[in-house]
């Protein structure tokens, strides 16, 4: 297809960027803190960080790092936390003291966090307080279990903020709102008092090249259990520099705000909303809990926001909210869409109210993540996740690994600088998605003449719920472990704006009901993997080898 892509690149647009711009992400958060630094930052529940402050934090979170906890070049940290201020400057501080970031979901259960706890290898947590009970269940069976936490260092949500500010906010949090369940670990770090020993300590700049673990990103890929994807320095700077390169034509240095209601923990928010807009000096609005809609409208009507990122449901959940009619969109250049398939209904309406165009891209962690976006100067939603981003190479292959022609569907390959190194310790499941500097994303997708890639299935069995991957095997094993069960499959059905998980269970115990099922599921599952619907059947579709087919079950 000889990169058929380029002719359709948007004036200004370059075909070609450097991965090798800076040594790391330390060099380029530093580069970016000089020329922003009176510059507001990060902005949350009302207070705001510039440039300055958040580098002398993070490099006093780095200090204490280094020299209290003596971690060394290459351990891995946790950070379990939602959008809050501690997030960048945690995750700055552990990147500049040359550690590598383990990026947890603050919601999931005991069960979820040790195995990513325990495949991770992470010596450190920073985790916030309201879910540290969590974190005390899986401590508690310590004795049994491969975690090598040793430094526990917890924050509380207005630790960042001007007294009274932070007494107050954090008090009215844990008495008032009760949002805080009973914990109890010993000999925990506050996250607060880290900052002030790290702010009397020296920071020692470690040597960090491009080809260092900057990310231990999970992902389930395209089957199984969530791996590491070990994305490196270097690709996290490729994908920026790919981003900002395809930006830049719209977005101006310095003069611009985003608003961040995706989990910064997820490989679409970290790089789009923080890494990419860092790099532009951007204003970056963080929105702790956008599932409380009328909260998250008011946040859009405090500021003069020129970007959006999120997916189909968040989109479609904002149009759903009377009072977003109300609010000021005359400064909105840019939304972007991602995570999941946006609608077209989504994006026509989103357009008709904002009047800006709802741009659909598309990438996977492997990739950094971004792979394909739509040229910023539509008009309009095509339909499309766009075209390959500057130094990349995308193509459609068939099952034996070779090349198809135009229009014609077959799996997605993509190659360049963002691709990931490996899975982490998983060398097997790393040999069957990357074959020469490609990586095979499982997705089905076609290619047209101009270059435009449509994606026409998803990967075979995966499970899209607002946005997040929900792995089958992983449903299917814990409800399997209900004694009441004989065999159980999980499928992803549509619903609204994605899908939501439907379990097919036999029954060992006739007298299980769907109740009992569900109660079990929220104890062991994170809330987006519970299965919406329960049904129960006398058998389930089998391979001649006695495979249970879910392909039969999403045809049915």
């Amino acid at each position: 297809m000889e990169k058929v892509w380029l002719k359709n690149y948007q004036s200004g647009v370059p075909t070609e960027i450097n991965p090798d711009k800076y040594p790391s992400i330390n060099e380029m958060f530093e580069e970016v803190c000089k020329l922003y630094a009176d510059c507001p930052a990060f902005a949350n529940m009302g207070t705001i960080l510039n440039y300055r402050e958040i580098e002398e934090k993070s490099r006093a979170f780095a200090a204490y790092l280094q020299n209290t906890l003596k971690l060394k070049k290459g351990d891995s940290v946790s950070l379990m936390m939602p959008n809050i201020l501690q997030y960048p400057i945690a995750l700055c501080g552990v990147l500049r003291a040359g550690l590598t970031v383990v990026n947890v979901n603050p919601l999931y259960t005991p069960r979820e966090l040790e195995r990513q706890l325990v495949d991770s290898e992470s010596t450190t947590i920073v985790i916030l307080s309201n879910f540290a009970s969590t974190l005390q269940s899986v401590l508690e069976q310590k004795e049994q279990k491969k975690i090598r936490i040793k430094n526990i260092i917890v924050t509380e949500i207005g630790d960042v903020f001007s007294f009274p500010k932070s007494f107050l906010v954090n008090w009215f949090i844990k008495y008032v709102k009760k949002m805080i369940p009973k914990w109890h670990i010993k000999n925990i770090i506050p996250f607060k008092a880290a900052l002030k020993i790290g702010t009397k300590q020296t920071f020692i700049k470690p040597l960090v090249t491009g080809e260092d673990i900057a990310f231990l990103q999970y992902t389930g890929g395209t089957t199984g259990v969530a791996k590491g994807a070990m994305l490196t320095h270097r690709n996290m700077i490729a994908n920026v520099e790919q981003a900002v390169a395809w930006i830049s034509p719209l977005i101006k240095p310095g003069k611009e705000i985003i608003i961040t209601a995706l989990p910064l923990y997820h490989i679409f928010s970290l790089m789009a909303n923080c890494l990419t807009f860092m790099k532009m000096g951007a204003f970056n609005v963080l929105v702790t809990n956008p599932r409380d809609m009328r909260g998250f409208v008011k946040i859009l009507r405090q500021y003069p926001f020129t970007t959006i990122t999120g997916v189909n449901t968040l989109f479609n959940a904002l149009l759903n909210q009377p009072a977003f009619r109300f609010v000021d969109f005359s400064h909105l250049k840019l939304t972007l869409g991602g995570g999941m398939s946006v609608q077209h209904a989504v994006a026509m309406r989103w357009q008709l109210v904002t009047g800006a165009p709802l741009i659909e891209a598309y990438g996977l962690t492997e990739a950094s993540p971004a792979v394909c976006i739509n040229p910023l100067n539509l008009t309009e939603h095509n339909g499309s996740i766009g075209l390959a981003i500057p130094s990349t190479d995308v193509s459609i292959r068939d099952e034996q690994g070779m090349a198809l022609s135009f229009n014609s569907p077959g799996e997605l390959w993509v190659k360049g600088p963002q691709v990931m190194l490996g899975y982490w310790k998983q060398p097997a499941e790393t040999c069957m998605v990357l074959e020469d500097g490609w990586v095979r994303t499982g997705d089905i997708a076609m290619i047209d003449e101009q270059g435009f890639v449509r994606i026409v299935d998803r990967k075979k069995d995966m499970i899209l719920v607002s946005g997040f991957n929900v792995y089958p095997n992983e449903v299917e094993e814990v409800i399997a472990m209900m004694p009441e069960v004989a065999e159980v499959a999980v499928i992803g059905v549509p619903f609204e704006a994605g899908e939501e998980v439907k379990a097919y269970i036999v029954k060992k115990d006739p007298l299980l009901t769907s109740e009992t099922v569900l109660a079990y599921c929220h104890r062991e599952l994170t809330g987006y993997k519970i299965p919406k619907e329960i049904e129960f059947r006398a058998e389930l579709p089998k391979s001649n080898v006695g495979k249970i087919l879910r392909r039969v079950l999403r045809e049915e």
